[in-house]
């Protein structure tokens, strides 16, 4: 009789045996669902609530790209056409390319089918747009625009970098390496400060198509908002300026005038495709006869951005053109 009760026991203590188990695999299966978890962001439209490490990933914000890349973050769509060649999205075929931000190929965004759409700058006033496309997406709009508070652009620059830099590396769970990024950042900063002698005057412009246009103080495209950052003494007062991408109109002459004892070039179009009317900024303030005699010319005191500034104004390029002036300040 007693064969008769063995097999039970033996499954009585094989199903015990599941019965413990049972919870252990239950919380597995509660841990693996953490890897959804969610992040606040506060973007240019409010606070909201942006998955950690979301799989599907559209960056339509030049301020982001090389961030992004440096991160090793894979995007599904992009506008390719305003990227720095240098970055690897723009030699990857499976990315969808979205275009320029002038006739752009927002479609694409939802056929992405993304988690995620970052937008900012060139694509900013697409936002509305781009949610009624992607209803189910989070759409976040990191925009720095110095515009909004004319009144304080060095402050929106540099809060702009320090906040949207942060907000990355929460989503994409690369805190550490966000830090680390903001703490370069403001250690050239300092560094381009102390260098300034807080007296040499500063003309800064922009070379388009061979012609030179003027990048005010306040509003000017990249250089602007330096000069609040770092106290620069500008020679030359216009009114009505704007943050016009080709610059405002000044005549060579009204520079030379103002005689500038350094000059700061953006090469717009070394950094944009190549265009049939494009010069080299350096041929043209080199060859442009009435600053011969400029004291920035006489003294070999100009600075040319990189390359990409244009198209690439993220705070990496921040950090280079910082370091830049510093090397040239400190000569």
């Amino acid at each position: 009789m007693s064969k008769i009760y063995r097999i039970p026991v033996i499954l009585i203590a094989l199903m015990l045996m599941l019965v413990a188990c049972a919870p252990a695999e239950n919380n597995d299966t509660n841990n693996d669902s953490t890897n959804t978890d969610t992040v606040e962001i506060t973007d240019a439209h409010g606070t909201q609530m942006v998955p950690v490490n979301p799989k599907n990933v559209v960056s339509l914000d030049n301020r982001t790209f090389e961030t992004l890349d440096d991160w090793g973050i894979e995007l599904v769509a992009a506008p390719i056409a305003v990227m720095p060649s240098e970055l690897s999205y723009v030699s990857n075929d499976s990315i969808l390319d979205i275009g320029n931000h002038r006739d752009p190929k927002l479609e694409l965004i939802a056929a992405a089918n993304p988690d995620v759409v970052i937008v900012g700058q060139r694509f900013a006033s697409y936002y509305e747009d781009i949610k009624a496309l992607v209803p189910n997406a989070i759409v976040i709009d990191l925009n720095i625009d110095v515009s909004e508070n004319t009144d304080s652009p060095g402050e929106n620059l540099v809060n702009g970098f320090i906040e949207t830099t942060t907000a990355l590396g929460k989503i994409f769970d690369k805190n550490a390496e966000a830090e680390t990024l903001i703490a370069e950042f403001n250690t050239a900063l300092e560094n381009t400060k102390n260098a300034y002698n807080g007296s040499d005057t500063i003309m800064s412009v922009i070379v388009s198509g061979g012609e030179i246009g003027y990048s005010a103080p306040g509003s000017g495209r990249v250089w602007g908002s330096l000069y609040e950052i770092f106290d620069w003494v500008s020679p030359l007062e216009v009114e009505d300026t704007t943050s016009d991408h080709q610059g405002d109109d000044i005549s060579t002459e009204a520079i030379a005038q103002s005689n500038p004892d350094w000059i700061f070039v953006l090469d717009r179009d070394a950094g944009t495709a190549t265009d049939e009317g494009a010069k080299p900024a350096k041929d043209v303030i080199d060859n442009a006869p009435s600053l011969q005699n400029v004291t920035a010319i006489v003294e070999n005191q100009i600075v040319y951005a990189p390359n990409d500034t244009y198209t690439n104004e993220s705070i990496q390029t921040f950090i280079e053109i910082f370091g830049i002036l510093t090397d040239a300040f400190s000569k």
